[in-house]
């Protein structure tokens, strides 16, 4: 779905003691709520340019831009990793076999459309993806670095919107140089390629930051912009996301770095339980401000540049849950004292998706029992000890938390202090699996609403 669906209205939906407010994506408009995590301005790479156009993908899309292109100024180092759904929209299967064929080495750029995902099409619609990254390249020809190096695209293709449809792909490509003229390096040109891959989004997610090396006293920079509010779960989810940074970063190390960073960051939140056929999350590195090109994978930049890219792919993921369809509340599920890491995200990742605890949050009730239940059916899972399992609500505000099971002992709840607590945008719900172990994991997610039912019945519409 396009974030330039014609949908004017305001919905309002009345339920016991409360009052939900939904303004359908489609005017432009940031709602007042969110407006505080859209950046007025960033610190960029060196060396990266960002750019949108409007094409139109959707008929419906007469004014918002819906194409979007971020490029270096010289070929760099590219990784990315792709949803694991058995059918992957044909941009995903296009540019992973471009970096495979690069070995990550020689990439250019990263051209994206929203309002149609190019999922499941069949070979037209391969042949659209490649068509969008080969003409995308041609624009690059003319400048000094855009020599053919005979290793054929130097561009990642990335597409979202609705599964099942061709893409309009003569106008996208005709639009493929206006989009190419447009970039520049000012905050106002990320930002509009920020909004330009939206699709139910209300805001455009978008962060940037400065870091340093050990080996170095230079000044590096990240920037990264993302999309998705829906049919979000690992792995991935449908978002897309782009991060670039001039530190020098060899492309095998680069690889290993963006794995890392999207276990604990994309592959750690969750809407609503599905996994898409188009999520794609890529980095570029261009080195352009200098400094010693991290190789070698045990040295003290690598450990520091994983550190550092692990915690901006986080802050990048929690916009996500942010954002997520209809969603009232942002919640971080603690799963602590497990056997193994992989256990307590099993727990974690299956609280979250449960739809009776995101219900129970939405209507700011304080029933515990089915976090327990869900932390019961958990699979796969040796590290749940019933007798010694604790349950409680961490708020935001740094207050005492609030203990609903202590070793499989239920408490006395105070109830109003509970609906209180359920009040606050955020909250965190902290699950003790034992006595005995010390491995934990976080994942984050949101809260189930009316409005979530009446986005994705309108979907298509």
């Amino acid at each position: 779905m396009s974030l330039v669906r014609p949908n004017t209205r305001f919905l309002c939906l009345r339920t016991i003691n409360q009052i939900r407010t939904y303004a359908a994506p489609g005017e432009g408009a940031i709602p007042p709520s969110k407006k505080k995590y859209v950046p007025t301005s960033g610190t960029y790479p060196l060396g990266f340019k960002a750019g949108s156009a409007h094409v139109g993908v959707k008929a419906s899309n007469t004014r918002f831009d819906d194409l979007a292109l971020i490029a270096s100024d010289t070929p760099c180092s590219g990784a990315a990793v792709f949803t694991t759904n058995k059918f992957q929209a044909a941009p995903v299967t296009v540019s992973r076999e471009m970096l495979k064929r690069r070995s990550g080495d020689g990439v250019r750029a990263v051209v994206v459309n929203s309002g149609c995902a190019n999922a499941v099409t069949g070979k037209g619609g391969i042949e659209d993806a490649v068509a969008m990254g080969e003409q995308m390249d041609q624009c690059f020809m003319r400048d000094s670095n855009g020599e053919d190096d005979g290793n054929g695209s130097r561009t990642i293709v990335m597409s979202t919107g609705v599964i099942g449809q061709r893409l309009p792909i003569q106008k996208i490509t005709n639009k493929l140089p206006k989009v190419y003229y447009n970039l520049g390096d000012t905050h106002d040109h990320w930002l509009s390629a920020a909004r330009a891959i939206c699709t139910t989004d209300t805001f455009p997610k978008l962060v940037s930051r400065t870091f340093m090396l050990p080996s170095s006293s230079k000044e590096y920079h990240l920037v990264g912009m993302t999309k998705g509010a829906g049919m979000i779960h690992p792995n991935m989810a449908t978002l897309l996301g782009i991060i670039c940074t001039d530190a020098p970063i060899a492309p095998m190390p680069l690889q290993g770095l963006l794995r890392s960073a999207v276990t604990k960051s994309f592959n750690s939140i969750s809407i609503d339980g599905d996994t898409s056929t188009n999520d794609t999350v890529a980095i570029l590195a261009n080195g352009a401000a200098g400094g010693k090109p991290i190789e070698d994978t045990s040295s003290a930049d690598f450990k520091a540049m994983q550190e550092t890219l692990t915690e901006f792919a986080i802050d990048l993921a929690k916009l996500v849950v942010r954002d997520g369809e209809g969603a009232t509340k942002f919640v971080t599920i603690k799963v602590t004292n497990a056997k193994t890491y992989d256990d307590a995200r099993r727990v974690a990742s299956t609280i979250a998706r449960s739809p009776l605890v995101k219900t129970a949050l939405y209507g700011k009730d304080a029933n515990w029992g089915r976090i327990l239940c869900a932390t019961g059916y958990a699979e796969g899972v040796s590290s749940v000890v019933p007798e010694e399992t604790s349950v409680s609500f961490v708020p935001a505000d740094g207050s005492e938390e609030l203990k609903l099971l202590v070793k499989g002992e239920p408490e006395a709840v105070d109830e109003e202090r509970a609906a209180k607590m359920l009040e606050s945008e955020d909250l965190e719900i902290l699950v003790k699996l034992s006595e005995k172990f010390d491995k934990e994991a976080v994942y984050w997610t949101c809260d189930f609403s009316h409005e979530y039912v009446t986005i994705n019945g309108d979907y298509r519409t």
